[in-house]
């Protein structure tokens, strides 16, 4: 009678657990070498370091003519366009501040060497459950059963600038540290239910279904 009771007990597990993973869904989180959030990450960090007076930082006299030159730790794939994403924003914020951005030095009276030291996204998380189970016990695999379960990601940018005279080469000053980060957070409880947490201005949203704006584009 034991027998059949813990046999009956595994076959309803079983297809409970069946019927949960009916219940869920997939999807791929990027079709391009990296994900929409990940670029808002990084273009919202770099944003944010920047402030919208230098109040004193950059010891040139207003209207200068100024060269940059940006570099860092070049370890993967796509940091180099990190990197041409920060100078080329760079320029357009040094413009706002009245300084003229040259392609060549002989046209500058400023060299600006921008120092990176982290330009990136950092990605961890938290799990409470049961992980994906593929057993030759049992003729089938089970999903992962999450609890709960969170997904952290960061953005994070970190760089300095060396300011020299030109033509002389003359050190002029280091600036501090401009520093700024963004995150993405993605929680699920309880198998289905899931919320996000973010300071991005207008993260992406997956959904079959979005409403047209105002404007007539897709929400």
């Amino acid at each position: 009678m034991i027998k059949v009771l813990k046999t009956l007990s595994f076959g309803v597990v079983s297809l409970v657990l069946l019927a949960v993973a009916g219940c869920s869904t997939m999807h791929k989180t990027t079709q391009s070498q990296r994900t929409p959030i990940e670029q808002l990450l990084i273009s919202e960090a770099v944003l944010r370091s920047l402030p919208a007076k230098p109040d004193g930082l950059l010891p040139i006299p207003h209207g200068s003519s100024v060269i940059l030159d940006t570099s860092g730790i070049s370890t993967a794939a796509g940091v180099s366009s990190d990197q041409a994403l920060l100078q080329k924003t760079l320029v357009g914020w040094l413009g706002r501040q009245g300084y003229s951005v040259q392609k060549n030095e002989e046209n500058a009276t400023h060299r600006i060497n921008v120092i990176v030291g982290a330009l990136g996204t950092e990605l961890g998380g938290s799990f409470f459950g049961m992980p994906p189970v593929r057993s030759q016990i049992i003729p089938f695999s089970l999903p992962e059963l999450a609890l709960y379960k969170a997904q952290y990601q960061t953005g994070y940018v970190t760089f300095y600038m060396d300011i020299f005279e030109l033509p002389s080469g003359t050190f002029i000053q280091s600036t501090p540290a401009f520093l700024a980060e963004t995150y993405y957070n993605d929680h699920t409880v309880l198998l289905i239910f899931s919320f996000k947490s973010t300071d991005l201005a207008s993260p992406p949203e997956l959904g079959s279904y979005r409403k047209p704006n105002l404007n007539g584009m897709i929400e």
